[in-house]
């Protein structure tokens, strides 16, 4: 993706803490030859170590077609993107010049982790991935943790692969009127707050605080 300098994360805690806060993306794997990009919607597991970016967590279905294009091409780019909104043209005008003039944009955040896919099928190894993934999601538990050869999971656990990513680059982008005059960025605040709608008020919310960070 096209990150301008006014849209890049201001450092590295910036998308850290936004990442921090959500779970679920699009796992994109290189297709086969002839074939599109193949496309994963997933809930995973960001942890931040080891190395430099950390790794996620997640894992398939055993028969999901992904895994032959995995094992073709271990490189995969895992994008997560929220916070999202329309802003219409008439809300973006200069200053002076007539609301019709004024561009429709768009908001968001975005981080995409570029990573190595390792393959995770040692039961073991796999029950103990899958049960860090679960307690993500459920910090209060409830859920029996998957034990190979034990009920009442350890059966399923032949169904399922995991995937370890390993993350080796990130692009963060945080798309908020960054280029745009402080009186544009007061309009178009007020407007997100007025409106009201999905989203608005972590876009606004965003723009404000990115706004005070370069102040």
């Amino acid at each position: 993706m096209l990150i301008h300098p006014w849209d890049a994360a201001h450092d590295e805690g910036e998308w850290r803490d936004w990442l921090a806060g959500h779970d679920f993306g699009q796992l994109a794997v290189n297709g086969l030859p002839g074939d599109p990009p193949w496309v994963q919607p997933a809930h995973f597991r960001y942890e931040p170590e080891p190395g430099p970016y950390g790794q996620a967590v997640t894992h398939l279905a055993r028969p999901n077609p992904l895994w032959r294009a995995l094992e073709a091409n271990p490189t995969v780019l895992l994008s997560v993107v929220d916070d999202y909104v329309f802003v219409p043209g008439t809300w973006t005008a200069p200053e002076g010049t007539p609301a019709a003039h004024g561009t429709p944009t768009s908001y968001y955040a975005a981080v995409q982790l570029r990573c190595t896919a390792h393959v995770v099928d040692d039961p073991a190894e796999k029950a103990e991935l899958l049960n860090r993934q679960v307690a993500h999601f459920q910090p209060d538990g409830g859920t029996a943790p998957a034990v190979p050869g034990e009920a009442p999971f350890g059966r399923l656990l032949n169904g399922i692969r995991v995937l370890r990513l390993e993350v080796t680059e990130v692009r963060a982008k945080f798309k908020y009127a960054g280029n745009k005059p402080p009186e544009v960025q007061d309009r178009v605040m007020g407007r997100l707050a007025e409106r009201d709608g999905p989203r608005d008020r972590a876009a606004g919310a965003h723009q404000l605080r990115r706004r005070r960070a370069t102040d």
